[in-house]
Protein backbone atom coordinates (compact mmCIF):
# COMPACT_ATOMS: atom_id res chain seq x y z
CA UNK A 1 0.00 0.00 0.00
CA UNK A 2 1.31 3.49 -0.81
CA UNK A 3 2.88 5.20 2.18
CA UNK A 4 1.60 8.63 3.30
CA UNK A 5 4.67 10.59 2.11
CA UNK A 6 4.44 8.98 -1.30
CA UNK A 7 0.72 9.73 -1.47
CA UNK A 8 1.29 13.41 -0.80
CA UNK A 9 4.13 13.49 -3.30
CA UNK A 10 2.07 11.93 -6.07
CA UNK A 11 -1.02 14.09 -5.71
CA UNK A 12 -1.10 16.92 -8.26
CA UNK A 13 -2.29 20.46 -7.56
CA UNK A 14 -6.06 20.70 -7.28
CA UNK A 15 -6.77 22.47 -10.60
CA UNK A 16 -5.25 19.52 -12.48
CA UNK A 17 -6.22 16.54 -10.33
CA UNK A 18 -7.15 14.45 -13.35
CA UNK A 19 -4.34 11.92 -13.02
CA UNK A 20 -5.08 11.07 -9.41
CA UNK A 21 -8.80 11.03 -10.09
CA UNK A 22 -8.30 8.44 -12.82
CA UNK A 23 -6.17 6.32 -10.53
CA UNK A 24 -8.76 6.35 -7.73
CA UNK A 25 -11.75 6.25 -10.11
CA UNK A 26 -13.58 8.61 -7.75
CA UNK A 27 -17.22 8.29 -6.83
CA UNK A 28 -20.18 10.54 -6.56
CA UNK A 29 -20.29 12.04 -3.17
CA UNK A 30 -19.69 15.26 -1.38
CA UNK A 31 -18.16 14.82 2.00
CA UNK A 32 -17.17 18.03 3.74
CA UNK A 33 -19.62 20.72 2.92
CA UNK A 34 -20.74 23.77 1.02
CA UNK A 35 -22.97 26.74 1.66
CA UNK A 36 -25.04 29.55 0.43
CA UNK A 37 -24.33 33.09 -0.48
CA UNK A 38 -26.25 33.63 -3.70
CA UNK A 39 -29.98 34.11 -3.34
CA UNK A 40 -32.32 32.13 -5.51
CA UNK A 41 -31.08 31.79 -9.05
CA UNK A 42 -28.97 28.83 -10.20
CA UNK A 43 -26.40 30.95 -12.05
CA UNK A 44 -24.82 31.93 -8.69
CA UNK A 45 -21.48 30.15 -8.57
CA UNK A 46 -18.86 29.95 -5.86
CA UNK A 47 -15.38 29.72 -7.31
CA UNK A 48 -12.82 27.46 -5.68
CA UNK A 49 -9.08 27.43 -5.66
CA UNK A 50 -8.91 24.81 -2.94
CA UNK A 51 -6.13 26.53 -1.07
CA UNK A 52 -7.56 29.41 0.90
CA UNK A 53 -10.17 30.17 3.46
CA UNK A 54 -11.44 33.67 3.12
CA UNK A 55 -12.96 34.77 6.40
CA UNK A 56 -10.79 33.82 9.29
CA UNK A 57 -7.52 34.11 7.44
CA UNK A 58 -7.00 30.38 7.90
CA UNK A 59 -6.42 27.52 5.53
CA UNK A 60 -6.80 24.81 8.19
CA UNK A 61 -8.99 22.65 5.97
CA UNK A 62 -7.51 23.23 2.55
CA UNK A 63 -6.16 20.73 0.02
CA UNK A 64 -2.97 19.86 1.86
CA UNK A 65 -4.60 19.68 5.30
CA UNK A 66 -7.21 17.28 3.91
CA UNK A 67 -4.52 15.03 2.44
CA UNK A 68 -2.59 15.13 5.71
CA UNK A 69 -5.71 14.09 7.64
CA UNK A 70 -6.40 11.20 5.28
CA UNK A 71 -2.76 10.08 5.30
CA UNK A 72 -2.69 10.12 9.09
CA UNK A 73 -5.21 7.29 8.94
CA UNK A 74 -3.82 5.65 5.82
CA UNK A 75 -7.12 6.31 4.08
CA UNK A 76 -8.14 6.79 0.46
CA UNK A 77 -11.54 8.27 -0.45
CA UNK A 78 -13.88 5.31 -0.80
CA UNK A 79 -16.13 5.02 -3.82
CA UNK A 80 -18.55 2.75 -1.96
CA UNK A 81 -19.19 5.59 0.54
CA UNK A 82 -19.23 8.31 -2.12
CA UNK A 83 -16.51 10.28 -0.34
CA UNK A 84 -15.54 13.67 -1.76
CA UNK A 85 -13.94 16.14 0.62
CA UNK A 86 -14.51 19.89 0.60
CA UNK A 87 -11.28 21.82 0.11
CA UNK A 88 -12.43 25.39 0.73
CA UNK A 89 -13.12 26.50 4.30
CA UNK A 90 -14.84 29.65 3.09
CA UNK A 91 -17.52 27.58 1.41
CA UNK A 92 -18.07 25.71 4.66
CA UNK A 93 -18.59 29.03 6.40
CA UNK A 94 -21.08 30.11 3.77
CA UNK A 95 -22.96 26.87 4.25
CA UNK A 96 -23.24 27.55 7.98
CA UNK A 97 -24.35 31.10 7.20
CA UNK A 98 -27.08 29.80 4.90
CA UNK A 99 -28.61 28.11 7.96
CA UNK A 100 -27.90 31.14 10.17
CA UNK A 101 -26.07 28.91 12.63
CA UNK A 102 -25.39 30.68 15.90
CA UNK A 103 -24.63 30.22 19.57
CA UNK A 104 -26.67 27.45 21.14
CA UNK A 105 -28.07 25.98 17.92
CA UNK A 106 -28.28 22.20 17.73
CA UNK A 107 -27.07 21.06 14.30
CA UNK A 108 -27.16 17.66 12.64
CA UNK A 109 -24.28 17.04 10.24
CA UNK A 110 -24.35 14.00 7.97
CA UNK A 111 -20.93 12.74 6.89
CA UNK A 112 -18.42 15.04 8.67
CA UNK A 113 -15.44 13.47 6.89
CA UNK A 114 -12.27 15.17 8.14
CA UNK A 115 -14.31 17.65 10.16
CA UNK A 116 -13.90 20.82 8.10
CA UNK A 117 -17.58 21.79 8.23
CA UNK A 118 -17.81 20.50 11.80
CA UNK A 119 -15.08 22.96 12.74
CA UNK A 120 -17.01 25.89 11.29
CA UNK A 121 -20.26 24.85 13.01
CA UNK A 122 -18.61 24.50 16.41
CA UNK A 123 -16.78 27.79 15.90
CA UNK A 124 -20.16 29.43 15.27
CA UNK A 125 -21.33 28.21 18.67
CA UNK A 126 -23.39 25.20 17.60
CA UNK A 127 -23.78 21.89 19.40
CA UNK A 128 -23.23 19.30 16.67
CA UNK A 129 -24.44 15.74 16.26
CA UNK A 130 -22.29 14.26 13.48
CA UNK A 131 -23.27 10.94 11.90
CA UNK A 132 -20.46 9.21 10.02
CA UNK A 133 -20.68 5.79 8.40
CA UNK A 134 -16.92 5.34 7.91
CA UNK A 135 -15.46 4.23 11.28
CA UNK A 136 -12.02 5.64 10.38
CA UNK A 137 -13.44 9.11 9.71
CA UNK A 138 -15.62 8.93 12.82
CA UNK A 139 -12.51 8.22 14.88
CA UNK A 140 -10.60 11.02 13.15
CA UNK A 141 -13.32 13.59 13.92
CA UNK A 142 -13.61 12.38 17.52
CA UNK A 143 -9.87 12.78 17.94
CA UNK A 144 -9.76 16.19 16.27
CA UNK A 145 -12.43 17.64 18.55
CA UNK A 146 -11.57 15.73 21.72
CA UNK A 147 -11.17 19.03 23.57
CA UNK A 148 -14.77 20.23 23.09
CA UNK A 149 -18.05 19.19 24.63
CA UNK A 150 -20.00 20.61 21.69
CA UNK A 151 -19.74 17.53 19.50
CA UNK A 152 -21.19 14.05 19.57
CA UNK A 153 -20.11 11.63 16.83
CA UNK A 154 -22.15 8.56 15.92
CA UNK A 155 -20.58 5.87 13.77
CA UNK A 156 -23.78 4.86 11.97
CA UNK A 157 -25.33 4.74 8.53
CA UNK A 158 -27.60 7.77 8.45
CA UNK A 159 -30.13 6.13 6.15
CA UNK A 160 -30.62 3.34 8.70
CA UNK A 161 -30.37 5.21 12.00
CA UNK A 162 -33.30 6.51 14.06
CA UNK A 163 -32.76 10.27 13.97
CA UNK A 164 -35.52 11.17 16.39
CA UNK A 165 -34.11 9.03 19.19
CA UNK A 166 -30.71 10.70 18.80
CA UNK A 167 -31.89 14.29 18.35
CA UNK A 168 -34.58 14.69 21.01
CA UNK A 169 -32.36 14.07 24.05
CA UNK A 170 -29.82 16.53 22.65
CA UNK A 171 -32.44 19.21 21.98
CA UNK A 172 -34.02 18.75 25.40
CA UNK A 173 -30.66 18.92 27.14
CA UNK A 174 -29.90 22.44 25.89
CA UNK A 175 -33.32 24.07 26.29
CA UNK A 176 -32.09 26.28 29.13
CA UNK A 177 -29.74 28.00 26.66
CA UNK A 178 -32.80 29.55 25.08
CA UNK A 179 -31.78 30.22 21.43
CA UNK A 180 -34.69 28.69 19.50
CA UNK A 181 -33.68 25.45 21.15
CA UNK A 182 -37.03 23.83 20.48
CA UNK A 183 -35.88 23.04 16.94
CA UNK A 184 -32.59 21.89 15.50
CA UNK A 185 -31.07 22.48 12.06
CA UNK A 186 -29.46 20.25 9.46
CA UNK A 187 -26.31 21.48 7.72
CA UNK A 188 -24.67 18.79 5.62
CA UNK A 189 -22.67 17.88 2.59
CA UNK A 190 -24.13 14.51 1.68
CA UNK A 191 -23.26 11.65 -0.68
CA UNK A 192 -24.84 12.30 -4.05
CA UNK A 193 -26.01 8.72 -4.36
CA UNK A 194 -28.25 8.90 -1.28
CA UNK A 195 -29.60 12.43 -1.79
CA UNK A 196 -33.24 11.46 -2.23
CA UNK A 197 -33.11 9.03 0.68
CA UNK A 198 -31.77 11.78 2.94
CA UNK A 199 -34.38 14.29 1.75
CA UNK A 200 -37.18 11.80 2.30
CA UNK A 201 -35.95 11.03 5.78
CA UNK A 202 -35.40 14.63 6.90
CA UNK A 203 -38.26 16.67 5.47
CA UNK A 204 -41.07 14.96 7.45
CA UNK A 205 -39.27 15.88 10.69
CA UNK A 206 -40.62 19.40 11.00
CA UNK A 207 -41.31 18.79 14.68
CA UNK A 208 -37.54 18.43 15.20
CA UNK A 209 -35.86 20.56 12.52
CA UNK A 210 -36.72 24.11 11.47
CA UNK A 211 -34.36 24.22 8.52
CA UNK A 212 -32.40 21.83 6.30
CA UNK A 213 -29.41 23.02 4.27
CA UNK A 214 -27.88 20.43 1.98
CA UNK A 215 -25.12 20.23 -0.58
CA UNK A 216 -26.42 18.09 -3.44
CA UNK A 217 -25.53 17.18 -6.98
CA UNK A 218 -26.49 20.22 -9.04
CA UNK A 219 -28.90 18.31 -11.25
CA UNK A 220 -30.73 16.94 -8.20
CA UNK A 221 -30.84 20.38 -6.61
CA UNK A 222 -32.42 21.89 -9.69
CA UNK A 223 -35.03 19.14 -9.92
CA UNK A 224 -36.04 19.68 -6.31
CA UNK A 225 -36.68 23.41 -6.65
CA UNK A 226 -37.34 24.08 -10.34
CA UNK A 227 -39.24 21.15 -11.84
CA UNK A 228 -42.39 22.62 -13.29
CA UNK A 229 -45.84 21.40 -14.07
CA UNK A 230 -46.32 19.79 -17.49
CA UNK A 231 -42.62 18.95 -17.83
CA UNK A 232 -40.82 15.62 -17.82
CA UNK A 233 -38.90 16.71 -14.71
CA UNK A 234 -42.04 17.00 -12.55
CA UNK A 235 -41.94 13.93 -10.32
CA UNK A 236 -43.28 12.48 -7.06
CA UNK A 237 -40.30 13.94 -5.17
CA UNK A 238 -41.54 17.45 -6.05
CA UNK A 239 -44.92 16.66 -4.50
CA UNK A 240 -43.12 15.31 -1.44
CA UNK A 241 -40.91 18.40 -1.07
CA UNK A 242 -43.85 20.79 -1.39
CA UNK A 243 -45.92 18.74 1.06
CA UNK A 244 -43.34 19.08 3.82
CA UNK A 245 -41.45 22.27 3.04
CA UNK A 246 -43.06 24.29 0.25
CA UNK A 247 -46.23 26.36 -0.02
CA UNK A 248 -49.55 24.55 -0.30
CA UNK A 249 -49.71 25.25 -4.02
CA UNK A 250 -47.57 23.02 -6.21
CA UNK A 251 -45.61 25.86 -7.73
CA UNK A 252 -41.96 25.77 -8.67
CA UNK A 253 -39.10 28.22 -8.77
CA UNK A 254 -39.71 29.31 -12.33
CA UNK A 255 -43.44 29.82 -11.70
CA UNK A 256 -43.39 31.42 -8.27
CA UNK A 257 -46.29 33.67 -7.40
CA UNK A 258 -46.43 36.71 -5.21
CA UNK A 259 -47.87 34.79 -2.30
CA UNK A 260 -44.99 32.31 -2.17
CA UNK A 261 -43.25 32.48 1.20
CA UNK A 262 -39.73 32.00 2.49
CA UNK A 263 -40.62 28.37 3.12
CA UNK A 264 -40.09 27.58 -0.58
CA UNK A 265 -37.17 25.25 -1.25
CA UNK A 266 -34.42 27.57 -2.44
CA UNK A 267 -31.44 27.07 -4.71
CA UNK A 268 -28.69 29.05 -2.98
CA UNK A 269 -25.67 28.68 -5.26
CA UNK A 270 -23.62 26.36 -7.42
CA UNK A 271 -20.27 24.93 -6.30
CA UNK A 272 -17.83 23.75 -9.00
CA UNK A 273 -16.55 20.18 -8.87
CA UNK A 274 -13.01 21.56 -8.52
CA UNK A 275 -13.78 22.34 -4.89
CA UNK A 276 -13.70 18.66 -3.93
CA UNK A 277 -11.11 15.94 -3.47
CA UNK A 278 -11.22 13.69 -5.33
CA UNK A 279 -12.97 15.67 -8.01
CA UNK A 280 -16.45 14.28 -8.83
CA UNK A 281 -17.81 14.11 -12.36
CA UNK A 282 -20.50 16.70 -11.68
CA UNK A 283 -20.91 20.11 -10.05
CA UNK A 284 -22.72 20.58 -6.76
CA UNK A 285 -25.24 23.07 -5.40
CA UNK A 286 -26.71 24.13 -2.08
CA UNK A 287 -30.44 23.97 -1.40
CA UNK A 288 -32.30 25.17 1.70
CA UNK A 289 -35.63 23.87 2.97
CA UNK A 290 -37.73 25.65 5.60
CA UNK A 291 -39.72 22.82 7.11
CA UNK A 292 -43.41 23.05 7.85
CA UNK A 293 -44.71 22.13 11.25
CA UNK A 294 -46.95 19.04 11.28
CA UNK A 295 -50.07 21.14 11.84
CA UNK A 296 -49.30 22.96 8.59
CA UNK A 297 -49.14 19.88 6.38
CA UNK A 298 -51.88 19.57 3.76
CA UNK A 299 -54.95 17.93 5.20
CA UNK A 300 -55.08 14.28 4.10
CA UNK A 301 -56.66 11.37 5.93
CA UNK A 302 -53.45 9.35 5.67
CA UNK A 303 -50.02 10.46 4.43
CA UNK A 304 -49.20 6.83 3.69
CA UNK A 305 -52.19 6.38 1.37
CA UNK A 306 -51.61 9.84 -0.13
CA UNK A 307 -48.02 9.16 -1.18
CA UNK A 308 -48.96 5.66 -2.30
CA UNK A 309 -51.49 7.28 -4.64
CA UNK A 310 -48.83 9.74 -5.87
CA UNK A 311 -46.41 6.90 -6.64
CA UNK A 312 -49.10 5.02 -8.56
CA UNK A 313 -50.11 8.13 -10.47
CA UNK A 314 -46.58 8.68 -11.75
CA UNK A 315 -45.91 5.03 -12.53
CA UNK A 316 -47.47 5.62 -15.91
CA UNK A 317 -46.35 9.20 -16.24
CA UNK A 318 -47.82 9.94 -19.64
CA UNK A 319 -50.93 7.94 -18.92
CA UNK A 320 -54.18 9.43 -17.71
CA UNK A 321 -55.02 9.17 -14.03
CA UNK A 322 -58.16 7.21 -14.80
CA UNK A 323 -55.79 4.44 -15.97
CA UNK A 324 -52.98 4.62 -13.40
CA UNK A 325 -55.28 4.79 -10.36
CA UNK A 326 -57.61 1.97 -11.36
CA UNK A 327 -56.42 -0.18 -8.46
CA UNK A 328 -57.94 2.39 -6.09
CA UNK A 329 -61.19 3.22 -7.86
CA UNK A 330 -62.88 2.42 -11.15
CA UNK A 331 -62.20 4.63 -14.17
CA UNK A 332 -65.66 6.17 -13.96
CA UNK A 333 -65.19 6.96 -10.25
CA UNK A 334 -61.84 8.57 -10.94
CA UNK A 335 -63.35 10.68 -13.72
CA UNK A 336 -66.11 11.75 -11.34
CA UNK A 337 -63.59 12.63 -8.63
CA UNK A 338 -61.57 14.70 -11.09
CA UNK A 339 -64.74 16.50 -12.16
CA UNK A 340 -65.61 17.24 -8.53
CA UNK A 341 -62.37 19.16 -8.07
CA UNK A 342 -62.67 20.99 -11.37
CA UNK A 343 -60.24 18.94 -13.46
CA UNK A 344 -60.85 17.23 -16.82
CA UNK A 345 -61.41 13.48 -16.94
CA UNK A 346 -58.31 13.18 -19.17
CA UNK A 347 -55.94 14.67 -16.57
CA UNK A 348 -52.38 13.30 -16.34
CA UNK A 349 -50.20 13.34 -13.18
CA UNK A 350 -47.74 15.97 -14.45
CA UNK A 351 -50.66 18.42 -14.79
CA UNK A 352 -51.71 18.38 -11.13
CA UNK A 353 -50.33 20.58 -8.36
CA UNK A 354 -49.90 19.43 -4.77
CA UNK A 355 -53.24 21.05 -3.92
CA UNK A 356 -54.92 19.18 -6.79
CA UNK A 357 -53.55 15.84 -5.59
CA UNK A 358 -54.63 16.54 -2.01
CA UNK A 359 -58.19 17.28 -3.08
CA UNK A 360 -58.28 14.30 -5.46
CA UNK A 361 -57.03 11.97 -2.73
CA UNK A 362 -59.61 13.17 -0.23
CA UNK A 363 -62.46 12.81 -2.72
CA UNK A 364 -61.34 9.32 -3.75
CA UNK A 365 -61.05 8.21 -0.12
CA UNK A 366 -64.72 9.15 0.37
CA UNK A 367 -65.92 7.07 -2.57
Amino acid sequence: MTSPPLLLQYLPPLPSATTYRQRLKPPRRAHDSVSGAGRTSPPNVIGCCGTKSGRRGSSSDDYHATLKALNSRGRFPRKSLGQHYMLNSEINEQLANAADVGEGDVVLEIGPGTGSLTNVLIDAGAIVLAIEKDPHMAALVNERFAGTDRLKVLNEDFVKCHIRSHMMPLINSIKPLGRNSRYAKVVSNIPFNISKDVVKQLLPLGDIFSEVVLLLQEETALRLVESSLRTSEYRPINIFVNFYSGPSLGTCLSFRIATSTSSDPEFKFKVPRTCFFPRPNVDAAVVTFKLKQPQDYPSVSSTKSFFSMIASAFNGKRKMLRKTLQHICTSSEIEEALGNIGLPATSRPEELTLDDFVRLHNVMMDI
